[in-house]
Formats: structure tokens, sequence, C-alpha cells
């Protein structure tokens, strides 16, 4: 768990960890981090201290105790000063005279944020304006023996953001720039600068425009070249063989004569080996190679994600000049669009497998992201592959992750759709805005296209559903502009997702797909998505912003389900960290500050009002908010499963916060798990029986990702909440591979018999031979309509394997059973769970403190619906 001692102790070993990976010094090559003794100064105040980098002005002030925490109540509000100041920051470091006889030296900026001009001795080197870019400087002319200073002045991004703003002809759409909440009144001004979108507020974010030095900063010496970059193309791989390709770009001082030797790290087996004759001119060298019977990297659930480690060597005689060593996994991985005879397929094929990808929408993990730790990533990550996730959305309005991210996605098997960093506004298409944009998308495509995990990149989110150009539908923006500026924006739009971002995936990928806009209906521009299309993905918000009902889940498929989702708060342990016993109210000041959606509350209150009955008591209200965010998020993810090979895949929206707030995640700023967490992990099982109410009749699918069909047994029983037997019935069936099967219509009124169905449920086990593969419980009025009865829970501790293991077990149904220890960080396996008459359950223990039977809370929806 995240607390801000926690940070303030782990930021910069945390940032030095995340750092890219350099290669060795060698003879010909050395590389220094100029990371530290950084010190900061507001320009036009008195504020200063010293700084940390990687790090933001926010971090800093905090850091030195100039600030309070920006997380804490309602401190965000009185921190929007801090984006309208300019910021100096500056360090020295120090040149031998060995150094300086190297024949090359370079600055490194991996990420300046955003406005920066950079001075060394003296003399600008650099005018950066786009947070997403690398940024390299010769300063070989200009470096001295013995101390040199280095400074960077931070323009503020409001600032220059107006001075866009005001010479432009007319602002541009963006709806989630919280322009009121940073004091500039209608004033967008997000849009003009490449930098996080979210950083300007969202529904579910606060408004913290930040400045800084975002990644490391090297000092790079060499003498006669150094490798740029590898890149293994990948132009042929099957289980059998890889045709491989190493494609190394060179930086040289002359023409020269080289050999290149290309080596499995694995075994030290050397793949390939090729003599050159480089130029400045001409520097990149083309090596193939082929690894027969190859390990193949595969998805979590379908696999091993195996990875290889490629050195690639530059010699000249027997004298090394360079090496690097590139990590990456040998796949196929194909975004499959097909006419079929309903419209158009939307699936990802790995190694020959169509897979139906399960999953979350992920945003960056902190509002500072300099401050998200290596742990931080491992446990995000962890979280994912434990809820049988095999695909996560890399989401446009964050930024282009931290590599160490997409090596956890490659080594876990989580596959990434990647968007470009444009989110739900309207941008410039200025020629400086593009080659900006074009430069950045280059920077990023070839420091990300090694990693397996990649399995799409998309040029945006919602900007073509949003501007529907060529309907009558959107969200209302083009009406606003005359027909001349349309035109304008539109080309803009088409110049930057039909032209920029797939030119540079086409130049500098070896065919990685590019899909324009999410969601979309096609590859077209005027395939604006909705609710009815047959091709293209779907972000389907009926259920939350259209007050649709939860059971239209299975109402409005989609060949892709790349968005949808519901909100709700924090867990009480989440809120008593950034609110006191005043706020504990869902209206309060505070708690609406940590509410950024402005229909949040009443959206879950009415939703809430449906299904069950809404609790007066705050801390219930926060628990009976997350059960019913879990109900409709299990509904959705079971109708889209249910509808393959017609659907094949559901990420829904969010598995994570950047801040503590009532938001659309699964688990929260904090790490901690919701209640959907659990349901989507239960939920995205590789088998998965599922059942949903259709007039009179409960209609019953298994669903399977395993790759082979097998025999199997349906063993159905209705019990009564005391745990009496009703009903049941066994039916042989035939659970095919990789699909969903239909198996029967059971009648309701046969299946229930003189029972009501206010007082039943239907419990189905999926068993092949003597094993219980999987199990699900199915309940046939809502629950606010059921007779739950009163419970007795019994909890006892054993210890396997040196293990604590809680025991539970109940005298009569049991509904979302929720264990907490107050004030203590403890995860238990299984939680938000139904316990059925005479079940025992048993759940593993973690986290910190030691665990005790007398702490233990434990809350469930009979205790709260009284």
């Amino acid at each position: 768990m995240k607390n801000y001692l926690y940070y303030l102790t782990t930021w910069i070993a945390a940032t030095i960890v995340l750092s890219s990976c350099q290669p060795t010094d060698t003879e010909n090559m050395k590389v220094r981090e100029i990371n530290s003794n950084w010190k900061y100064a507001q320009v036009n105040g008195d504020l200063s201290g010293e700084a940390t980098v990687p790090g933001v002005i926010h971090t800093d002030l905090l850091n030195n105790k100039q600030i309070e925490d920006p997380f804490y109540r309602t401190n965000e509000k009185d921190q929007q000063w801090i984006d309208k100041e300019d910021w100096e920051y500056s360090t020295n470091f120090v040149l031998s005279a060995q150094d300086l006889k190297y024949d090359n030296m370079v600055l490194n900026f991996e990420g300046l944020d955003t406005y920066a001009d950079v001075y060394l001795n003296g003399e600008k080197i650099l005018e950066a304006d786009n947070m997403f870019r690398r940024w390299e400087v010769d300063i070989k002319t200009l470096a001295k023996e013995g101390e040199n200073e280095l400074k960077i002045y931070f323009h503020s991004p409001i600032k220059k953001g107006l001075e866009l703003l005001e010479t432009a002809d007319y602002a541009y759409p963006a709806i989630n720039d919280q322009s009121e909440n940073g004091g500039l009144g209608d004033k967008k001004v997000s849009i003009f600068t490449r930098k996080a979108g979210y950083h300007y507020g969202w529904d579910w974010g606060p408004r913290f425009v930040t400045s800084g030095i975002w990644k490391p900063v090297m000092l790079k010496f060499w003498n006669e070249l150094r490798i740029n970059n590898v890149f293994i193309k990948q132009p042929s791989v099957t289980k059998k063989l890889a045709k491989l390709e190493a494609v190394i770009e060179l930086q040289l001082n002359e023409d020269t004569e080289v050999s290149v030797i290309v080596i499995n790290k694995e075994n030290n087996h050397i793949l390939a080996e090729q003599k050159n004759v480089v130029s400045k001119d001409d520097n990149s060298i083309s090596i193939p190679f082929e690894i027969q019977n190859p390990k193949l990297w595969w998805s979590n659930g379908l696999g091993d994600a195996h990875m290889y480690a490629f050195e690639v060597k530059v010699m000249k005689g027997n004298k090394e000049l360079a090496s690097s060593t590139v990590n990456s996994g040998l796949r196929s991985l194909k975004l499959i669009r097909e006419k079929d005879e309903v419209g158009e397929s939307f699936v990802f094929e790995l190694n020959g497998v169509r897979v139906f990808a399960k999953g979350a929408n992920y945003i960056p993990n902190d509002n500072f992201v300099t401050r998200v730790t290596k742990a931080d990533y491992e446990k995000i990550i962890a979280d994912a592959v434990n809820a049988n996730m095999n695909m996560l959305r890399v989401w446009g309005g964050g930024i282009y992750e931290n590599d160490y991210f997409y090596d956890l996605c490659d080594q876990n098997g989580i596959m990434v759709w990647q968007d470009f960093m444009f989110a739900c506004s309207m941008y410039p298409g200025n020629d400086r805005m593009l080659a900006s944009i074009k430069e950045e998308a280059k920077d990023n495509v070839i420091r990300l296209r090694n990693h397996p995990s990649i399995a799409v990149w998309c040029g945006n989110n919602e900007i073509n559903a949003a501007w529907s150009y060529y309907s009558d539908g959107g969200w209302g923006w083009k009406e606003t502009y005359t027909a001349e500026q349309r035109e304008e924006i539109q080309k803009a739009y088409l110049d930057i997702f039909h032209d920029v971002l797939p030119e540079v995936v086409s130049n500098y990928t070896d065919g990685d797909d590019y899909w324009p806009s999410s969601p979309q209906a096609g590859f077209e521009p005027d395939k604006h998505a909705g609710y009815e299309n047959t091709a293209g993905d779907m972000h389907y918000w009926g259920v939350w912003h259209g007050k649709h009902p939860f059971e239209d889940f299975d109402k409005y498929k989609a060949r892709f389900m790349s968005e949808y989702g519901f909100q709700s708060f924090p867990d009480f342990e989440t809120v008593k960290k950034y609110a006191i016993p005043e706020d504990f109210d869902i209206e309060s000041e505070v708690m609406a500050t940590h509410q950024r959606s402005g229909i949040g509350n009443l959206r879950i209150k009415e939703y809430m009002s449906w299904d069950y009955k809404v609790p007066e008591d705050f801390e219930h209200f926060l628990y009976m908010s997350q059960v019913l965010q879990a109900r409709g998020v299990k509904m959705a993810i079971e109708a889209h499963r249910r509808a393959m090979p017609y659907c094949m895949g559901t990420l829904y929206w969010q598995i994570n916060d950047c801040w503590p707030v009532a938001s659309w995640s699964s688990t929260d700023y904090y790490h901690k798990w919701k209640a959907l967490h659990y349901a989507a992990k239960r939920a995205y099982e590789p088998l998965m029986i599922s059942s949903f109410l259709k007039n009179k009749e409960l209609d019953l699918y298994v669903v399977s990702d395993l790759l082979e069909g097998f025999e199997g047994q349906l063993q159905i029983a209705v019990l009564d909440f005391e745990g009496k037997v009703v009903n049941e019935k066994s039916l042989d069936i035939i659970v095919g591979a990789n699909t969903s099967t239909f198996v029967q219509s059971l009648d309701i009124k046969t299946l229930v018999g003189k029972a009501s169905k206010s007082d039943v449920l239907v419990n189905v086990k999926l068993v092949k031979g003597q094993e219980a593969l999987t199990t699900n419980n199915f309940y046939l009025v809502k629950p606010k309509e059921q007779t739950l009865p009163e419970v007795h829970l019994s909890t006892s501790l054993v210890e396997e394997d040196g293990k604590q293991i809680l025991e539970i077990s109940t005298d009569k149904l049991a509904r979302d059973i929720y264990l907490n220890i107050p004030d203590q960080e403890v995860f238990f396996s299984d939680n938000y769970f139904d316990l059925l008459p005479g079940e025992k359950h048993q759940l593993a223990i973690s986290g910190s403190g030691e665990f005790s039977l007398d702490k233990l809370q434990i809350t469930h929806l009979q205790e709260v619906q009284r």
C-alpha cells in the first residue's frame, strides 16, 4: 500500500530502477546519470529547495514541505497557483580531462515536462515543447574540464497554453479539461500542449498541471561509434521456425568496416555474424537469422510468455566497439478483421489462436507519475494476472508508459492495446504540431516496438465518435463551428490519425496493426461507432450515462467491447486516508472533491435503488456501491463471453486510479481490490458457467478459453436459502474449445416448482469425471426482492504450509460477504463472495501486521439491507 512517507523514502531509488536500460560502459562508450544534486527555484517568487530527478515541481514542493499533501481533503483547489508559475532547475556536473578526450559527448533528456529551455554553461542548447519526446543535444563544443552548469527553465504550461489559445482562430473542444477548477473560466488550453491530458483533470481525476524533469538525464560519451537502437523484426514466426531480422542503427564518426554478431544470451549461441561497411549516411545494418523450434510467447492462460535475450555486438577486429541487449518474445500477433455473415470480425490472433481478450483499461498510477515505483508497477500487473486478464488498454489521455510496465506485461503474458496520447478533444493541425506529433510517435514506437506484448497501436480515444464528422451523431462539438472551421478541424484530424500516426507505425514496425480511433465501426473515418454496429470496437455507456439497466449488457453486444463500466466509491479504509469523520457524507465538500463525475452520486443512488435498498449509513453506502458495481460489470463480462465468437474481447473501464476517488476502477489508488476485481477474477476464469433470464426461461451457457474441447456434466441444484434442495438435475454436455456453448433453456416454473423465486437460488457446477471444474450461482429476482434470512457465520484459523488460512462457514445463505481488518493492510484471496448453507470457504491471508480473528470485521448484504 502507498503512503506519503513511503513515497519520500523511495522516489530516488525507484526512479533509478525504472530508468531505461543503458549500454554497459566500455572503453569506447561511457554513460553517466545526471540525476543528483538538482535544485529548483520559483522564477518570480521565493520558493526553492532540493529537487528530486526524475520528479515534478509538485512533488518537490511537497518533499520540501512547501505544500501539503495534494490529495488530502480539498488541498487540490489551493494548489492551482503552481502551474501558473515558471520554475528553474539547476545542477552542476564535473568533467575530467579524460572525459573530454571522447570524440562524442551528448546530453540525453528522456523526458521534459513540458516547455523547457535548457542551458549549458550559460548557452541555450535546447527548446523543448513535448512531454512525450526524447531530446538529445551534442555538447562537445560547450563542455569544459571541471564544473559545468546545467539549467532548465520551465515555462508555465498554463501561460504557454493561454498564449497559443489567444493566437488561435478559435477554441477547440476539450470536455475533460477542468479549466474552471484551474481558475481559467472556460479557457481550455490542454489541446495546444503535447502533455498528458489527464493532468488538466478528468471525470475521475484532479487537476494538477505539472512541470519538471520527469525522466532521467543521461550524459553519454563514445568514440568511433555507438548503437542507437536494435530492432528484432519477426517476418515469420511459427512453432517450427522463426525467421527473424536484426536491424541495427549505428551512429559513427566516419566510414568503417565492422563485424556484427547476434547472440542468443540464453545459451550464448551465435545466431548470425555479418561484415558490413557502414557510413554516416548509410548507418543501418540488417542481419537475417533463424531459430528452429522456437519457444513462443503466449498470453496469460494460454502458455508460457517466453522471452529471448538477443545481444548484438559490433566488433572491429578483436575490439568490441559497442554492444546492446534486446529482450523480446517470438510470436505472431495480428488483429483479424474479416468480413462475415453479420459484419466484420475484430479479434486478436496469437500464434494462430484466436484469443478472447479479457482485461481492463489502464490509466497512469498517479497524477505525479514520477513517484510510481517498481513495486506499484509489479502490483498492478500482478493484479491483472491474478484476475485472469490477458490484455490491458493503455488509454490515450495518460502517458506512454515506463519501460518497466511493458517489461512486466511481456513477462506475464499481458497483451497491450496501446493508444497514442490523444483523448476526448480535437487538436490543431498546423505544421509545427504535426511535426511534433510525428517525432513523438517515432520516439515511442521505436522505444516500444520490441515488446511482444504490444498487440495494436490505436490513434486516439473516442474522438472519431465524439466529432462524428460524417453523421448527425456525436457529442455536439461540430455544431458549434462554421462550415469552414469544421473543414479545418477535420483536416487536422485526418492528418494526425489517418496520415502521420499510421505512417509512423508502418515505417518503424514490422507490420504492427493500427486502429485509427476507439471506438470505430470500421477503419475508414466515416465509420462512426454506435450501439448497433456489427464491426469494429464499441464503448458502451448506455449503462451509466444512458441509464440503461444492467440487463442491457446482453442486448448491446459488440465485436470487441473496449470500454464500459460503472462507478463505485473506494473502500472506507481508503476514504479514511484522505478524509476525516466530519467529511463522512457522500455529499460533503471533501467527498464531492473526490468524486469528479458530476452525475456520479445521483447515478449510483438511482441504480442502487433499482436492485437494492439504499442504506443511509455512510460506511454501508460505500460497501453497497462496490457490491452494485461488481454486479453490473459481472453481468457485462458474462454477456460478452457468452457472445463468443461474435464478440472477442471485453475491457472494462478501468483497473486502477491515479488518486483516491470515487471512480469506475476495480482496484483503488492504494491498489486495494474492490468488489469488482474479485468479481472480474471469477468472471475471467478459463471456464465459466453463465446464465441469462430470458422471458420465463433461464438460458445456460458454458464458456471455455481452453484450446481443447471435452465431455462433461452440468449438475444443477435449486436450493432454498436455508440449504434445502428444491430440485436438481444433471445434463451431459460437450464443452467446445475456445468458444461459448449454449446448453439449454430451463423453464423457471418447472425449475422452482412450488417454491417462490424470491426464496431460491440455482447452483450450477461443471464436472468432468469426479472433478468439479467451476461453479456459479444464479438468482431469479433482484436482490431487494429476495427474502434473505438472518445468518450466523463461523470463522476459524488454520495453518497450511506455514501460512494462515481463514475458514468461514454459514448456517444459511450469506450474500456478498466482505472481510476487513480496520486500519490494517490485509489481503484475502477471495472477498465479496456468496456462501451457501453448510459450505466451508477457505481464504489465504497476506499483508502487513499480524492477523487476529478478534479484529476481523465481517459485512454482508443481509446486515446492510435490513
